[in-house]
């Protein structure tokens, strides 16, 4: 059964305070359960984006303790700072990582709503996912007027809390929901000014801006505002002015893609009555909140954006709109950062578009890959940008792993007197390894002017390094599994139970030993056929190198081979030792022929070349 995680990135309103937000975080952690990834404080913005994980039950009572302290460190009548906020604890986000659904976690968020009312006596408004209407789920709209416009709007009937308590002047209200992971991205500017920063965040964010006409180069807000009128409906985004408001509601949609009158409702502005509104331009990217504010402490301006889905608007698509918007504006951006953490997806995606626009291969290591994206975001400019700690779901070895081990260790350990690691470990190294020189030549010889054949080569590598990686985990698999068939030797066997018990366990345990070893002879195969590939499509001068690379491959594949047969005599199921037969026949078939296929064509090029030398 899969493990149940959910994560929650409580934003509390104090990054001043460290003993305070101390005092926070050590309640927290004290939760069974409960990891905490990040704390990442804000002077400037006065808020501190706390992000840990856990099961859904232990993440729960992490937020309740969460929310609890901070209303006793916090006193919202003094606080203030640049980010908008409604409590002590201001937005508090359930979201699914693993084994869990979205509405999963809007339970979590009515749970932990219903509970904080009671117990703390704190209002809570629900959002996003959990949000009881639809005008309730942009966390936008329901922050707007913030801790000062609070005790009026609790007084408003459309505004009522979903968890009701009475106004509380010192902890303010809670806002708690359910979302996907949300990307807090901050672009850095050379600029001082707030205003240069808000006027790109404008043009990014998807509730846009108030349109204007006449002088709106470089800055759009030195235009003059425009209105509707009767007879007279411009569209924000064109030239394009309508007789009535469907007919430039109608051309939005065609023209810009977009639904104009839930434009005016995301900048809170009534649709059925638009004569004498200000005309609305929306912004270029959907799932984008974008405000412009001034950090003091880098001294710089920064355009503030939450992604809210980084996977429909990614931050690097954001990232070089923005650039493009500051260039024109006789701006730099000097680079950006991520508060909290971010996705591995998600940043993987980032440095794979920034290799394939510098025309580089995007088979090369992951960790090639991730720090192309940092240097290619400036995500270190104003901060360390450590990807082990702020990547999300980054690719691990356990340092006890035997892929952790260094070369001369782990060859130390495969001569000792134990019967693993072996050589089903050895066979999955192999396999590894001609899958790395696989890339290595595909890579060496991209870069040419033959683009079909350069993106032949990229995808050998990357077929190359995902086989690369999936045979360093079975390098440990293996092991693992010899390890837990002889765990199962071991157990007790004097009742006819006990007997029972051990025979299945054992008979469990052999075919994982068989499964593992099978399925390294499978990836070493398709390593061995890329090998083959890269030979043909790579440089001569490193033909010998795809030679290589095929032997060890092949040897992945026998070793993995010899490893699933010797396992199969102790198996009782009759059928299955009769299939695992069959497959390991066909595949040793297949593969001595791709080795001697890709063996004669490397000897003859390299006897070609000898020849040509001899002339």
């Amino acid at each position: 059964m899969s493990r149940k995680l959910v994560e929650c990135v409580p934003n509390i309103s104090e990054g001043r305070d460290a003993a305070k937000i101390k005092q926070v975080t050590d309640a927290i952690a004290a939760v069974p359960g409960v990891t905490i990834l990040d704390v990442d404080p804000g002077a400037d913005t006065n808020r501190t984006v706390i992000t840990f994980v856990g099961e859904p039950e232990a993440v729960l009572e992490g937020a309740f303790v969460c929310i609890r302290e901070a209303a006793k460190v916090i006193d919202m009548r003094q606080q203030q700072g640049a980010h908008p906020r409604m409590g002590a604890t201001d937005v508090t986000p359930f979201v699914p990582v693993e084994g869990v659904s979205m509405e999963d976690c809007a339970e979590l968020a009515r749970r932990l709503g219903q509970r904080v009312a009671a117990e703390l006596a704190i209002p809570v408004y629900l959002y996003e996912a959990a949000a009881s209407r639809p005008e309730r789920r942009n966390l936008a709209e329901v922050r707007r007027g913030e801790y000062e416009g609070l005790e009026k709007k609790l007084q408003n009937p459309q505004w009522q809390p979903d968890f009701a308590a009475p106004y509380n002047a010192v902890a303010g209200a809670c806002i708690i929901g359910a979302r996907e992971f949300l990307v807090a991205y901050n672009v850095t500017l050379n600029s001082g000014s707030k205003d240069h920063a808000t006027d790109i965040a404008f043009e990014l964010r998807e509730k846009g801006r108030v349109a204007r006409r006449g002088r709106v180069k470089p800055y759009y807000q030195t235009g003059e505002l425009i209105f509707y009128a009767e007879g007279s409906f411009p569209c924000g985004n064109c030239d394009f002015t309508g007789a009535t408001f469907q007919e430039t509601e109608d051309h939005c949609a065609k023209a810009h893609g977009y639904d104009l009158s839930a434009l005016f409702r995301l900048n809170d502005a009534d649709p059925a009555n638009p004569v004498g509104q200000k005309v609305r331009r929306r912004g270029i990217f959907s799932h984008c909140k974008a405000i412009g504010w001034y950090v003091d402490a880098y001294r710089r301006a920064q355009i503030s954006i939450n992604l809210t889905d980084y996977k429909l608007t990614a931050p690097h698509t954001v990232l070089e709109e923005a650039r493009s918007l500051a260039a024109e504006r006789g701006l730099v951006v000097t680079g950006s950062e991520i508060v909290g953490l971010v996705p591995f997806q998600c940043l993987l995606a980032s440095g794979r578009h920034y290799l394939k626009a510098m025309g580089k291969s995007t088979g090369v290591p992951t960790s090639d890959i991730l720090q192309t994206a940092v240097f290619s975001m400036g995500l270190d400019d104003v901060a360390p940008f450590e990807v082990e700690k702020k990547v999300l779901g980054l690719p691990t070895h356990d340092p006890k792993a035997l892929v952790s081990m260094q070369v001369h260790a782990f060859t130390d350990e495969v001569s000792r007197d134990t019967p693993a690691p072996g050589g089903g470990s050895i066979a999955a190294l192999a396999g590894s390894l001609g899958a790395a020189l696989a890339s290595m030549v595909a890579n060496l010889a991209q870069g040419g002017a033959d683009t079909e054949k350069d993106a032949k080569l990229i995808a050998v590598a990357e077929k190359a390094q995902s086989l690369k990686d999936r045979l360093m985990v079975a390098v440990d698999a293996d092991t693992n599994a010899f390890n837990a068939f002889m765990d199962a030797r071991r157990l007790p066997d004097i009742t006819p139970d006990q007997k029972a018990a051990r025979q299945a366990a054992m008979q469990a345990g052999l075919k994982v030993a068989i499964e593992v070893p099978l399925d390294t002879a499978k990836a070493s195969y398709a390593a061995l056929e890329l090998a083959g590939e890269a030979s043909k499509l790579g440089k001569v001068a490193s033909i010998t190198d795809a030679a290589v690379g095929a032997q060890m491959a092949f040897a992945g594949v026998r070793g993995g081979i010899w490893n699933v047969v010797i396992n199969l005599k102790d198996i009782t199921d009759a059928a299955y030792v009769a299939d695992m037969q069959a497959q390991c026949a066909e595949l040793l078939t297949q593969a001595a022929a791709k080795l001697a296929e890709v063996t004669a064509y490397i000897d003859q090029k390299l006897l070609d070349r000898l020849n040509k030398a001899k002339k």
